[in-house]
């Protein structure tokens, strides 16, 4: 049963995405939006704990958050898709359950 984990909190004042990282088992999908999409930018403080599930997780961020926050995609950690809000929703059905880390 695959679950997609869902995070909007940044990990610089939360713990939810390494909660969140640490509970996420093989197949499941990961998507950081609104404040979250700052764990997406590589040589960050979780670089190393999202480059950990490289592979066993997919991690996906939210295209028009990055931008919000004036986030290019260049900057963001190889292997991290950016989806839109279509993408959101394709990932909400496509996964058997969702879990909110707040």
């Amino acid at each position: 049963m695959t679950t997609l984990h869902m995070v909007n909190k940044s990990p610089f004042e939360r713990n939810a995405m390494k909660s969140c990282l640490a509970h996420a088992l093989e197949g499941d999908g990961v998507i950081l939006f609104e404040d979250g999409v700052y764990g997406a930018v590589k040589g960050s403080a979780v670089t190393g704990d999202i480059q950990g599930k490289a592979g066993a997780v997919k991690v996906y961020v939210l295209g028009p958050d990055l931008a919000a926050r004036g986030i290019a995609d260049g900057r963001l950690i190889e292997g991290i898709k950016v989806v839109d809000y279509p993408g959101f929703v394709d990932l909400v059905t496509s996964h058997e359950r969702t879990q909110s880390w707040l």
